[in-house]
């Protein structure tokens, strides 16, 4: 394999530097948690190896609300980084043929890419609201094809599939021979009904999550996947082992703590969402210069400019940042042009969120 830095990551806020941005809107996750916020002090705990596949307890919680889920089924790794990366080693070759819908998470497209993959992409666009088109998603399956890969709700744009929708793809998977990977790391912060977890659809459905983007704790780097196929299990922690043997005593009593307090945390974080979700909806309908898809769920949405800013799309990025301290994610990180950009409004506090909505109406003026 051949790596290279992906611009997402290279131009990523942490790299940036956090202390060089006021009101920082790229972000794809709600607030950084402290260990306070939480009401947690780490115990005296013994710094062992822990259980290979994660600690039966913990996988537990994770399994309890998919139905006929079990704490076998899953497998905890570092991040919903660390999952896919172990998915798409452990089961793909150069050459094998998969598809990717995209825009898309950069890791999902890139470490196949860097495998050597033959890759089939299927293109959401902004007019059609970023909505698969489901028709020729299957007309690019082939018995071929070893993996199916999507995101839901949809990162960068937060639009939604139903129930029947997810039912139908991960038909066309299982059709083909082929698996379905559904990054569902948005899952918990829908604003509506919840589809069923991916990996209860069939034995060929892989679901991968973490406690990045929801639980605002990405510095525990803890993530899973969930798959009902003992001998995939097996393949997959082969694979965690010769990269990392197990995770961290630390970063696991911490996710323990979280996920079982789950409900209460996530209500509290869903009313402040919404609220969120009403400020910037309010905003972009004022907005003449700017429209979007509104998000269903996460804490982005994906924005369009309606024509190019004064002095052009370059001179817009140079005014936010380096005259009102503003960061969005452009559309390069994504594959697209910069016309384009990734909002969050999750992360920064609601009155920086506030300053950078009214920096990008400034921004593009001149």
């Amino acid at each position: 394999m051949r790596y290279a830095r992906l611009p997402i990551e290279v131009e990523s806020p942490e790299e940036f530097g956090y202390g060089n941005i006021r009101n920082n809107l790229a972000e794809s996750s709600i607030s950084d948690r402290k260990l306070s916020d939480l009401g947690l002090a780490i115990p005296d705990l013994t710094l062992l190896y822990t259980e290979h596949r994660g600690s039966a307890s913990l996988r537990a919680l994770i399994a309890r609300d998919g139905e006929g889920l079990a704490a076998d089924d899953v497998l905890v790794t570092t991040g919903a980084a660390g999952a896919l990366f172990i998915i798409a080693t452990a089961l793909l070759a150069p050459g094998d043929h998969m598809v990717v819908v995209r825009p898309n998470y950069g890791l999902n497209l890139e470490t196949p890419g860097a495998i050597g993959c033959d890759i089939t992409h299927i293109d959401l666009t902004f007019d059609t609201g970023f909505r698969i088109d489901i028709d020729a998603l299957a007309a690019a399956v082939t018995p071929a094809t070893k993996i199916v890969s999507i995101t839901h709700p949809h990162n960068p744009s937060g639009v939604l599939l139903s129930e029947g929708e997810l039912r139908r793809i991960a038909n066309i998977a299982r059709d083909n021979g082929a698996y379905l990977i559904v990054d569902e790391t948005y899952r918990e912060l829908c604003f509506g009904d919840l589809t069923p977890l991916a990996a209860t659809l069939g034995s060929h459905v892989i679901s991968v999550s973490s406690l990045s983007k929801a639980y605002g704790i990405p510095g525990t780097r803890m993530g899973w996947l969930i798959v009902r196929n003992p001998e995939l299990h097996e393949i997959f922690l082969a694979a965690k082992e010769q990269i990392a043997i197990c995770g961290s005593v630390v970063d696991e009593w911490i996710a323990e703590q979280v996920l079982s307090r789950k409900d209460a945390i996530l209500a509290e974080t869903l009313a402040e969402m919404r609220t969120r979700l009403a400020l910037v909806s309010e905003w972009m309908a004022g907005e003449d210069l700017l429209e979007w898809n509104a998000p269903a769920g996460g804490v982005v949405g994906f924005v369009r400019m309606r024509g190019d800013p004064a002095g052009g799309v370059a001179a817009f990025y140079d005014r936010l940042l380096n005259q009102h301290g503003t960061y969005v994610a452009p559309g390069h990180w994504f594959d697209l042009p910069d016309s384009y950009f990734r909002l969050g409004y999750g992360w920064a506090a609601r009155n920086e969120l506030e300053a950078g909505l009214t920096a990008i109406s400034a921004a593009l003026r001149g």
